[in-house]
């Protein structure tokens, strides 16, 4: 009959042997707080006199505190080490540093919201928003947002007091429109080359959703969009007439894809007579009209989304556009700007530093002799003037409460219609 022996009764090198090899049967309890085992290491390393141990004896005692405590190897060394340069091991739980934090739950409530506000872009973006919400409109409240880096305001994003404040997460999936072939434009830096596509509202039991017309200039990233309820010529040309009526500054080049709403004779006429340069993505050649593309992502499919939206709503949505969306898309969403540079292996680069981030408008006002692109009306004063009419924060306020209004009003009506 074997004898089980108390875990107390372990007083010997060779004991803890026996034990750790199996030979030897002990009664212990589990090892539960962290107290409870700072002192067990503790009594463990007086009882075997640890420090005078020889260095076999003291892996034998290691092996042996393992086994009991369930300690990491790291651990364990930690506390061997504390003991035999103090005499002591003793817990204490962890306790702040005391150091304020730098950025308030009022922060973090302010960067959601104004995330909400403008439906949740780059991080780049929204610092851009920040110091411009400070710097040109002077609200104080984001003085201490002003200066946050793009990394720590994505942090902030993770924390759970912005989760909590935010209502929905919604990213917007890229749509891939086919491209076909013909020749790249070449604006040089001078805005009035805009590329231009179509997206459509879907389908719904055999019946076409509205069409949206978007156009881009390349240069400054002014934006325009426009709603047809087909994109037949007798609704197109006109507003392909009020787009190109709505830029700032004069019309150069007019860039598309093959597709046949505008690869057709009237558009041509149009184009023509209006001394505008008409040119058309090459197949192959993906990136070509890849501007107008990630606008349709970013923008109009952000804005509309892709459910099912009736023709006969085109008017109350160009309505909409002509208000709220273009003002708020070129006066108060900043946008990234690429630089071009050689890399290491001689090929040309795209690249977009965070001083490139700004507004279209502020982007037309850096262009080089802007006012010889301005159309006749137009002057950097008028434009200036409505620019600073109302705060970022303002613009996108209302563009959310009357993008609510147009939703309520069409999905309702369809479900009682």
């Amino acid at each position: 009959m074997r004898t089980i022996m108390k875990i107390e009764n372990l007083k010997t090198i060779a004991s803890l042997k026996a034990f750790l090899e199996g030979n030897q049967q002990v009664a212990f309890t589990v090892l539960g707080s962290k107290t409870e085992r700072y002192n067990f290491v503790r009594k463990t390393l007086i009882r075997f006199s640890y420090i005078t141990l020889s260095k076999k004896d003291k892996g034998i005692v290691i092996k042996y505190l393992l086994k009991m405590t369930e300690y990491s190897r790291q651990q364990l060394t930690r506390l061997i080490s504390k003991y035999t340069k103090t005499g002591k091991i003793k817990w204490a739980p962890c306790r702040s540093n005391g150091f304020t934090k730098k950025y308030t739950d009022k922060d973090i409530i302010l960067l959601a919201k104004t995330d909400e506000l403008h439906d949740t872009p780059c991080g780049p973006a929204v610092k851009k928003l920040c110091e411009r919400a400070h710097d040109v409109f002077d609200d104080k409240a984001y003085q201490r947002l002003t200066n946050i880096s793009v990394s720590h305001l994505y942090n902030l994003r993770g924390s759970d007091r912005y989760k909590r404040q935010r209502r929905t997460f919604t990213k917007t999936q890229s749509r891939q429109v086919p491209i076909g072939e013909r020749r790249k434009p070449q604006p040089e830096g001078k805005p009035g080359y805009i590329r231009i596509d179509t997206v459509h509202q879907g389908d719904q039991d055999k019946v076409k959703g509205v069409y949206h017309i978007n156009a881009v200039d390349e240069v400054t990233q002014f934006e325009i969009v426009c709603s047809v309820e087909r994109i037949s010529e007798h609704y197109l040309m006109p507003a392909l007439e009020q787009m190109l009526h709505s830029f700032p500054f004069a019309i150069l080049g007019f860039h598309s894809d093959n597709g046949s709403e505008y690869i057709n004779q009237q558009v041509a006429k149009l184009l023509q007579k209006l001394f505008i340069e008409f040119t058309k993505s090459r197949s192959r050649h993906s990136n070509d009209n890849a501007l107008a593309e990630s606008k349709n992502a970013s923008v109009v499919r952000k804005i509309f989304g892709y459910t099912h939206i009736p023709q006969k709503w085109a008017p109350e949505i160009n309505k909409f556009n002509r208000t709220y969306l273009n003002p708020y898309l070129n006066y108060h969403r900043p946008c990234f700007f690429p630089e071009t540079i050689t890399n290491a292996k001689g090929k040309e680069q795209k690249i977009y530093p965070y001083k490139n981030v700004m507004t279209p408008y502020e982007k037309l006002k850096s262009v080089p002799n802007i006012e010889q692109y301005l159309k006749p009306e137009i002057s950097l004063e008028i434009l200036n003037e409505y620019a600073l009419k109302m705060s970022d924060n303002e613009a996108a306020d209302r563009l959310q409460q009357a993008r609510q209004k147009l939703f309520c009003l069409i999905f309702k009506q369809d479900k009682t219609g």
